[in-house]
């Protein structure tokens, strides 16, 4: 009896030892910096975050990882005259018109909080990267060299987080 547990005892381990676990266990401070270093970067072969986690393809290996819970990532690109559709943000692959642009930006909750105001410089893909408080509904201002717009957004499970339907007039 004794010969026959061995083998099986040693193929368990071996089976627990190799399981694909693609979820990496990381805090989530540590998530939104590993968000921040892939973004608009060729740190991977794709990244792309959707309402719950971000996912890595890097060297055929694939990874996901959870976002915090009480914290939605959003990335919008305003426009003058070309975008394109997007639901799921790809932090590798999105780009935006607008490169290395200051745009004033303010962000209101429904209850009326701003949430953001200040100037912030577009990224080299054209996209500003934020994290706001889950399950709100917001109102965004943008102003650009006398263009402006405003577009309603929320945060809830299941929506956007890639904005590009944001065209300033």
């Amino acid at each position: 009896m004794k010969i026959l547990l061995m083998p099986l005892l040693l193929l368990v381990m071996v089976t627990a030892g190799c399981s694909d676990d693609s979820s990496a266990e990381n805090s989530a401070e540590d998530v939104k910096a590993y968000v921040s270093e892939l973004s608009g970067s060729n740190e991977a072969e794709a990244a792309s975050i959707d309402h719950e986690k971000l996912y890595v393809e890097d060297a055929g290996v694939e990874t996901f990882h959870e976002l915090p819970e009480d914290e939605f990532f959003v990335s919008f690109a305003p426009y003058l005259t070309t975008t394109h559709p997007c639901e799921v943000h790809s932090l590798t692959g999105c780009q935006g018109e607008m490169v290395e642009e200051d745009i004033d930006v303010k962000i209101v909750d429904g209850d009326g909080t701003v949430h953001l105001d200040e100037t912030i410089t577009t990224m080299e893909n054209g996209f500003v990267d934020l994290w706001l408080p889950r399950d709100e509904k917001y109102t965004m201002t943008i102003d650009y060299q006398g263009k402006s717009l405003e577009s309603e957004f929320s945060t809830y499970a299941g929506d956007s987080t890639c904005l590009t339907e944001l065209q300033l007039k």
